[in-house]
């Protein structure tokens, strides 16, 4: 007689874990998408952070301080103190060094003001993510203190205006003086290219001398 064997144990299907796939960016502008692409293709990131940190706590502080305290006097006081600091920086830090251009006013010994503009080497231009995230700055939060005041007129909220308009002040001069600071630069680059052309000689030298002029005064008015 034959003996029957013992079948031999089955053995359950092994499930192997598959390792989880990272989803990659297919271009390199998605790789460098949100904020923390922005600051690493910044060339002064912590500038960049300033920049954007006074400014929106100002206006956060603004809006949300009803919800911490009644304290006028209080909630007041810090909004200026967030409004001064940010002025400050922009003008002295973040325009500087982002964009390479200042502003500044002075007084003669004749009592007479007079504005000073003060820009980098054409040479070495800033940091295009740099140069875009400062102008959108400087033109945004102008926009957003200006809905606020209108807001605070529609509701007849007239405490705060005074904050407002301060605020207001404080951005609008900033944008008037590195707008004008940028123009000033502009043309000074233009002035360099043309007094460089004259050494080109010839009538090819006075052909682009007088086309870089034409533009100069078209765009500069001067």
């Amino acid at each position: 007689m034959s003996s029957i064997e013992p079948d031999e144990p089955t053995r359950a299907p092994e499930h192997r874990s598959q390792p989880a796939v990272r989803a990659l960016a297919s271009t390199p502008a998605h790789a460098e998408a949100g904020l923390p692409g922005i600051f690493r293709q910044s060339a002064h990131p912590i500038a960049l952070l300033a920049l954007y940190l006074f400014r929106t706590a100002a206006i956060a502080t603004y809006i949300l301080c009803g919800f911490f305290t009644d304290n006028y006097v209080v909630s007041t006081v810090i909004v200026v103190v967030l409004l001064a600091m940010d002025f400050w920086n922009c003008r002295n830090v973040a325009g500087r060094t982002l964009v390479g251009l200042r502003f500044w006013n002075q007084v003669d010994d004749d009592g007479e003001s007079y504005w000073i503009f003060e820009s980098r080497d054409p040479s070495h231009p800033a940091n295009p993510i740099d140069s875009r995230m400062f102008w959108t700055a400087l033109y945004v939060f102008p926009a957003l203190w200006l809905g606020l005041f209108v807001v605070s007129l529609l509701k007849f909220n007239l405490s705060f205006v005074p904050i407002v308009i301060l605020a207001l002040v404080f951005n609008v001069t900033n944008v008037i003086g590195f707008s004008y600071a940028d123009r000033d630069a502009k043309k000074r680059w233009a002035q360099n290219v043309v007094s460089s052309n004259w050494s080109m000689g010839g009538l090819g030298g006075q052909m682009l001398t007088g086309v870089v002029k034409n533009s100069v005064g078209r765009v500069f008015g001067s």
